[in-house]
C-alpha cells in the first residue's frame, strides 16, 4: 500500500463517520413524529428479537402522531409493550386491537436539554471515532517511513493532509449537530 492509498482510505473512513453520525441524529426526537424514531426498537416475536420495521408498517398520519400497523395482529401487544417499556423513547402507545397509535407529546424545556446532552454524547462518540482513524492512519504512515518506503518530507506532507481531513470532518460533524440542536431547541 502506498501513502496516497492510505490517505484515500482514511478519507473514506472519515466520510463514513459523518454519514453514520447524520443517520444517528435522525433517531433523536425533535418534537415532530418521524418513523425513524422507532428504528432502534427490537421486539421479541416468533422466539427471536426482530427490528420493529420487519414486523409492522410505521407511518406518521399527523405531525404529532406515529401509527404502527403490525403485519400479524398477534404481535400487537408485544410491540405495544416493548415501545412502552423502552425508557429512551419515553412513549406511551395505545392500541385499538389492530393499530397502535403513539402520540408524540410536545417537548418540555427540560426534556429538550436532556436531548441536547444526548446529542453532545453522540458528537463526542463521532469525534472519538475520527481520532481513532487519524491515529491508525498516522501509525501506518510512520511505519512506512520506518520501513524506508517514504521520506521524512513525505511523512510530514501526509501528516498535514490527515490533520486537514480530521479538521474538515470535525467541522462537518459540528455543522450537522448545530442544525440538529436548533431543531431540538425550537418550540
Amino acid at each position: 500500500m502506498n501513502q496516497s492509498q492510505i490517505i484515500d482510505g482514511s478519507k473514506a473512513k472519515f466520510s463514513n463517520v459523518v454519514s453514520h453520525f447524520a443517520e444517528d441524529l435522525k433517531k433523536i426526537r425533535t418534537g415532530r413524529a418521524h418513523p425513524s424514531q422507532l428504528d432502534s426498537v427490537l421486539v421479541v416475536a416468533y422466539g427471536t428479537q426482530m427490528p420493529l420495521n420487519q414486523l409492522a408498517t410505521i407511518t406518521t398520519p399527523e405531525a404529532q402522531l406515529l401509527q404502527v400497523s403490525p403485519f400479524d395482529p398477534t404481535n400487537l401487544s408485544v410491540i405495544s409493550d416493548t415501545i412502552r417499556n423502552n425508557p429512551s423513547l419515553g412513549m406511551n402507545p395505545s392500541d385499538d386491537g389492530r393499530i397502535i397509535r403513539i402520540p408524540i407529546p410536545p417537548l418540555t424545556t427540560e426534556r429538550r436539554q436532556e436531548i441536547v446532552k444526548q446529542l453532545k454524547e453522540k458528537i463526542e462518540n463521532a469525534l472519538i471515532s475520527c481520532r481513532g482513524i487519524r491515529h491508525e492512519t498516522l501509525d501506518s504512515l510512520k511505519e512506512m517511513k520506518n520501513d524506508k518506503q517514504i521520506s521524512e518530507d513525505d511523512l510530514t506532507r501526509s501528516t498535514k493532509q490527515v490533520e486537514d481531513l480530521m479538521a474538515k470532518t470535525k467541522n462537518e460533524i459540528e455543522a450537522v449537530a448545530k442544525i440538529k440542536e436548533q431543531e431540538i431547541m425550537t418550540i
